[in-house]
């Protein structure tokens, strides 16, 4: 689930449940049309996409139908759509989490997915981006692009202390506790039982330190020595340098805005309000109010964390993919792929540069071209600035090639249904707020999360 993504569905839904497969017999039934629903909601990007679509309506002739769905609507509308036999011909900027239902639902096509990483050229993609869209060895989706979680981080004040920058626990910790003070919390990071920020921050610290949800078998492993250190090394860092309270997606930003925070914890598409390119999300700390870019001058960016159980750095982040219906318009479907991987990538990119990221590098002849027009690309709402004006070139770097080191629970192991059911429930979240208010201990929290995961396993088998 995206931290910043509008619930706005822009497709009225007053079309009927049924009804918003958008009469998908109508393109099954003709070559030149096909449905496609759009998981990117937002009216701007909405817009923006049609714009895409036109220009492969006027290249092929063949018509496309969209329809944008809301992120926290989409799950109904696939079962709806799925009883009456209108799903679409092709989805799109679908998660991980959705990617692998579909397959495990068979609605997916995997063999429309192999196909067209063969054409576009697998080694044009990041690796890790396909192993995550994979099943028994088989993409079932062509990845579309990323976004990442980042560590946040006030370069001034740990270069003024001598800190390292914080991509370690070890220096992470140090960090948190030298900076903290009276008006400074050391980390601003998610708390919040029952939200799925909370899951998506706790687990980029946890496979930051090779903690899995499961092993190769599926056995639940939350239990793990490397998963009781990541809930004491969370509950340690949050109880003795954060601020009191739950914390959320919003007031972990605000916190990091006011200037009273050393490190935030959020995903990237934060960049361009840490710019100051929007008015809804200015920061406001004291320096900001001379110069609105001063939090984006003066902090650091940290992708890749790594923890003392692990052989090297890893983070969370999310991929989304494209995903051809197995009973639609396949041919059609394909041919929009294509077009949306190459003609039209770097203008779908443009969408939101500061959480799309390229996870197709460039073409055959030219390796680097969508990385190299990524980075010029301009981000932001009420003022428009390329990120490359806002951030130097490493850490461009680091965030273009932050899927290679992307790591989630579950997907590898072939355990796309127990992920997506767990996020539904969230015990992990859960379990960690009775850590972090003291009713329990770390170690009895993790154990805690293991029994409710199996709890889950066991109903989704």
């Amino acid at each position: 689930m995206r931290v910043r993504r509008s619930v706005v569905i822009v497709l009225a839904l007053v079309l009927a449940v049924a009804g918003c497969g958008g009469g998908s017999e109508e393109g099954k039934g003709n070559a030149k049309e096909l449905v496609f629903w759009n998981n990117e909601d937002n009216a701007v990007r909405v817009k923006a996409t049609q714009a895409i679509l036109d220009k492969f309506t006027q290249q092929t002739g063949v018509k496309v139908k969209q329809v944008a769905i809301a992120e926290d609507q989409l799950q109904a509308q696939i079962a709806s759509a799925s009883a009456a036999g209108t799903l679409p011909d092709l989805f799109g900027s679908l998660s991980l989490g959705f990617t692998h239902s579909l397959a495990a639902d068979d609605i997916a096509d995997p063999d429309a997915a192999a196909a067209l990483v063969d054409q576009l050229g697998r080694d044009t993609f990041s690796e890790r981006a396909l192993k995550l869209v994979e099943v028994e060895d088989k993409p079932v989706a062509v990845p579309s692009d990323s976004w990442t979680q980042l560590l946040v981080y006030r370069k001034d004040l740990f270069d003024k202390q001598g800190l390292a920058a914080p991509d370690t626990f070890e220096a992470i910790q140090a960090g948190a506790a030298e900076l903290k003070t009276k008006g400074m919390a050391g980390i601003s990071a998610a708390t919040k039982p029952g939200d799925s920020f909370t899951q998506q921050t706790f687990e980029y610290f946890a496979v930051a330190d090779n903690c899995q949800l499961t092993d190769d078998t599926g056995k639940v492993t939350l239990d793990s020595p490397a998963c009781q250190n990541t809930f004491k090394f969370y509950t340690d860092l949050i109880r003795g340098t954060s601020v009191r309270g739950a914390q959320d997606v919003d007031t972990t930003r605000a916190t990091y805005f006011a200037g009273k925070s050393a490190m935030l914890v959020w995903s990237s598409f934060i960049l361009d309000e840490l710019a100051g390119l929007r008015k809804d999300a200015l920061p406001t700390c004291a320096e900001c109010k001379k110069d609105k870019k001063f939090l984006s001058k003066n902090s650091g960016i940290v992708t890749a964390v790594k923890g003392p159980d692990a052989s090297e750095p890893s983070q969370y982040g999310e991929v989304t993919s494209f995903v051809v219906a197995k009973d639609g318009n396949v041919d059609a479907a394909k041919q929009l792929v294509q077009f949306m991987m190459n003609d039209g990538y770097v203008d779908w990119l443009a969408l939101s540069p500061e959480g799309k990221f390229p996870v197709r590098k460039g073409t055959k002849d030219e390796p680097d071209k969508f990385t190299k027009a990524w980075n010029g690309l301009k981000t932001g709402v009420d003022v428009k600035e390329p990120l490359s004006a806002n951030y130097p070139p490493e850490v461009l770097q680091a965030l273009s090639t932050s899927t290679d080191t992307m790591k989630r629970w579950g997907f590898e192991q072939g355990q796309g249904k127990l992920v997506g059911a767990q996020l539904g429930e969230l015990p992990v979240p859960k379990a960690l707020s009775e850590a972090l208010d003291g009713r329990t201990d770390p170690a009895a929290a993790a154990k805690q999360a293991q029994q409710d995961v199996e709890q889950i396993a066991e109903s989704v088998k």
